[in-house]
């Protein structure tokens, strides 16, 4: 079971889910099931307005997740996917920070899914 912690300044507070291992749903998915306000348009993976920033938490290696191609598309058009980070994620299996909620499937680690309210907006860093 993996804890995913959501984080947006559109959030009374944080909020903490839990996802069941094997599970292929993703994190929009799971938000929408929990009530959390990650901002949808198509939730296809074309639009970018499910814009999250992920970060593994503890000690494991993160698990990459694929990126669809729709996400590579997406991100990459919108300056949220460096070619460099591409590359990363297809060679060494170094997962993005920025990612679609629509695209990305939960995994058996804990996350911090930070959001900034705003349909493609990133997240302003604060750590």
């Amino acid at each position: 079971m993996a804890n995913v912690t959501f984080s947006s300044p559109a959030m009374p507070r944080d909020a903490t889910v839990y996802a069941v291992a094997g599970d292929t749903s993703t994190i929009l998915a799971l938000a929408k099931r929990h009530e959390i306000p990650i901002p949808l348009q198509c939730q296809d993976g074309e639009c970018g307005a499910c814009l999250v920033k992920i970060t593994t938490l503890g000690d494991k290696k993160p698990m990459a997740i694929t990126l669809t191609d729709k996400e590579k598309l997406t991100l990459s058009v919108n300056g949220k996917l460096t070619k460099q980070q591409l590359y990363e994620a297809e060679t060494n299996d170094v997962p993005p920070p920025y990612r679609l909620a629509c695209q990305y499937i939960v995994r058996d680690e804990d996350i911090l899914v930070e959001f900034s309210g705003e349909p493609g907006v990133e997240i302003e860093l604060r750590r």
